[in-house]
């Protein structure tokens, strides 16, 4: 079966059943307001998604007369068409089918919201605080937005009052320094370069030497992604570790894997290929507001079983959101 056009009808719909402005809600805490402003633009930044996956989930539920093998089969093809990719959406809709066989449910309608719980606790993975002084290590190949995440990032914690320091050690892509330095006078953070084609792991050595020296809470360091050549990549990585190892003892070291979500599947391998080289300890995830296929977030945390740190769903600095796995599925359904 086929379903089209559903999801802008229960936008529009959303928006109409909208209270009008109340006065008393001026007694919102700044918390409160930047929580909802938060929401709005993940919501907005999934509306693609949205319409791919809500909309024809509803368009699909208000066809059913009554849940049976096919209900389930076209439930698998929406979401394996959203890029959750055919092992996670058969798991997804063998447990929905389960707690709705266990719970002699027969209302389709309720079989949305037992989707989103699954949906939810499949993405609501465990994640270590954050400890300083950290160095950040991020990972991912060429045009997957790297360096504007990095740039992101440093803003981020900048605004939330550590000290940063960039430290540009893929030195092998042209312009790469220069685009990160860019991001630094942005964030007004400092940034240790050297020349093209420089050692990677002098780079990382120096900007230690600048973060200890500066007291700084984070070294953010941006990394080659040469995946096509996992021998020279993974020699590189385990001599920026040793760097590390050795000249900062003390400091918590993260791997952040920086994926497309455009590139659906394919970001999902890269992903795979990138966690054999390196001890990756979660995916950024950018660019979900120009894809109709987020299940490709559920699909990397099911099947690496690593978590999504980070979403970006616009060009805007605080486009760059915490993932929520609640919040990820409220604004998808």
């Amino acid at each position: 079966m086929a379903f089209f056009g559903f999801g802008k009808k229960k936008e529009e719909k959303f928006e109409a059943q909208q209270p009008a402005a109340d006065p008393a809600a001026q007694e919102d805490t700044p918390v409160d307001e930047e929580k909802k402003g938060l929401f709005s633009r993940l919501w907005n930044g999934l509306s693609k998604t949205r319409t791919n996956v809500a909309g024809r989930v509803d368009e699909l539920i208000e066809a059913t007369e009554e849940i049976d093998e096919d209900f389930y089969e076209d439930l698998v093809d929406i979401l394996i068409m959203s890029d959750m990719g055919v092992r996670t959406s058969d798991k997804v809709i063998g447990e929905l089918k389960a707690r709705i066989e266990a719970q002699k449910i027969t209302d389709a309608r309720k079989a949305r919201e037992i989707l989103k719980q699954i949906l939810k606790e499949i993405m609501d993975m465990p994640r270590k605080p954050l400890q300083w002084p950290m160095i950040m290590m991020v990972v991912g190949v060429n045009g997957v937005g790297k360096t504007t995440t990095i740039g992101k990032l440093a803003m981020r914690f900048k605004d939330a009052r550590h000290s940063v320091v960039l430290a540009a050690a893929d030195t092998f892509r042209a312009a790469a320094a220069d685009q990160l330095e860019i991001w630094s006078e942005r964030a007004q953070v400092p940034i240790v370069r050297h020349a093209e084609g420089a050692d990677p792991a002098a780079v990382v050595f120096d900007g230690i030497q600048k973060a200890k020296a500066s007291e700084a809470d984070l070294l953010i360091v941006d990394t080659a992604g040469r995946l096509h050549n996992k021998k020279n990549l993974m020699e590189e990585l385990r001599k920026i570790s040793r760097i590390i190892a050795r000249e900062y003892e003390g400091a918590e070291v993260r791997t952040l894997l920086v994926i497309d979500a455009t590139t659906g599947q394919n970001g999902l391998q890269q992903a795979r290929e990138f966690a054999s080289v390196a001890d990756v300890s979660g995916i950024v995830l950018t660019k979900l507001d120009g894809t109709a296929k987020g299940g490709i977030a559920v699909a990397i945390m099911d099947e690496l079983r690593l978590p999504v740190l980070y979403i970006g769903v616009g060009e805007g600095i605080e486009d760059l959101q915490a993932f929520d796995a609640g919040a990820f599925v409220d604004a998808i359904f």
